[in-house]
């Protein structure tokens, strides 16, 4: 079987760097934040090209804390996409603020910039763009919309892990860029991890006294804050995993451009070729009958994902929000047709040839299976 994530392979690949980390950490009798994590957030920073990184336990956190320190709290919205995992909406909700959907583009599956001026009002304070399956969104024309209406812009950038742009990385382009290093993202911990980073100076100073219930020193709580501080231990396995990611990152664009290359033209794919603008966490083609080629994959030894098979606007725990189906078109049918193939650095070429050819062959053989056209 082709798995479609190998941390054991990646793990295998690394681990007397690993083990030496941890274990000096362990050794160390210090568990959480520390120097470990004041290594890894300062070599981040410097990676995403920011003044600030702060280390935090989930890339929820990041984003909850993000807007924070930007001041989003009750009454206001925030303009975001309705294709996104779960926890980019319940962040804005957390602060009491109001998630307020745009749809995705078609061709880039992005937030579409010419959808957010029609969702502006009065009470609108920031933008929430997604870099979905790690291509950066058209960070451009979204500040331009922000400095227009004098709105805050915070990147969820979870998937986008060194994503760049004329010179500029994910998380740099925004006022605060919030990641993940849930262990299957590219830059991934062997547990729970997030971060945020930004280069002003005060929201980084806020979110610094938020993660760790609101100290400035301690037992003086000048604000009220969370337990949101990174182990040592994931500072430790993420400062480690944080020198390979170039490397890590050119194979998986490796392979999606082979996918691109040798997938039929008759399967309708994510838009490429994949250059530096795209971190390549996912690679999705759309499937108008996905859960019976999905299962024929299974069968001749492919696993396969979606990334996410219900949007966020019609997931039952949201219907407050006053959604409804058909309210984003472009998301939606993404949602039902979306299916996303192997792709991390341990795949061999002999895996991707298997997973191009098997993809092709099903396409061919089976009308049940017929792949559409974007």
């Amino acid at each position: 079987m082709i798995p479609f994530l190998d941390l054991q392979s990646q793990y295998r690949s690394i681990a007397p760097e690993l083990q030496n980390a941890v274990l000096a950490t362990l050794r160390s009798g210090s568990y959480i934040l520390g120097e470990p994590v004041e290594c890894f957030e300062e070599n981040f920073a410097s990676y995403c090209g920011t003044k600030y990184a702060i280390g935090v336990n989930t890339g929820t956190s990041a984003l909850h804390l993000a807007l924070l320190a930007a001041g989003i709290g009750p009454g206001d919205e925030v303009i975001t996409v309705p294709m996104t995992f779960v926890a980019t909406v319940a962040a804005i909700l957390y602060t009491g603020a109001t998630p307020v959907f745009v749809d995705i583009d078609p061709v880039t599956w992005n937030m579409d910039p010419r959808q957010i001026g029609a969702a502006i009002t009065r009470r609108t304070r920031a933008i929430l763009p997604v870099h979905l399956h790690g291509r950066l969104a058209d960070m451009e024309a979204i500040r331009a919309i922000a400095r227009l209406h004098d709105l805050v812009v915070i990147e969820d950038a979870a998937q986008a892990h060194g994503a760049e742009r004329d010179g500029r990385r994910a998380g740099a382009f925004g006022d605060i860029g919030c990641f993940s290093f849930y262990p299957g993202k590219n830059l991934g911990a062997c547990g729970e991890a997030g971060a945020v980073v930004t280069s002003n100076e005060a929201h980084a100073a806020k979110i610094r006294c938020l993660r760790d219930w609101g100290q400035q020193g301690k037992y003086n709580h000048v604000m009220e804050g969370f337990n949101f501080r990174m182990d040592a231990i994931q500072g430790a396995i993420l400062d480690v995993k944080l020198r390979h990611l170039e490397d890590w990152t050119k194979t998986r664009r490796a392979v999606a451009n082979a996918y691109h290359a040798g997938l039929s033209p008759r399967i309708a794919r994510a838009a490429g070729p994949f250059g530096p603008d795209h971190a390549c966490h996912v690679y999705a083609i759309r499937v108008a009958d996905r859960d019976g080629l999905r299962r024929r994959l299974e069968e001749v030894g492919v696993a396969t994902n979606v990334h996410y098979p219900k949007p966020v606007h019609l997931q039952p725990a949201y219907a407050r929000l006053g959604y409804k189906k058909g309210d984003f078109p472009v998301s939606e049918a993404l949602a039902q047709t979306s299916l996303s193939l192997p792709i991390h650095p341990d795949l061999s070429a002999r895996d991707v040839q298997q997973v191009i050819d098997a993809v092709n062959g099903l396409a061919n053989v089976s009308p049940a299976a017929a792949l559409m056209i974007a």
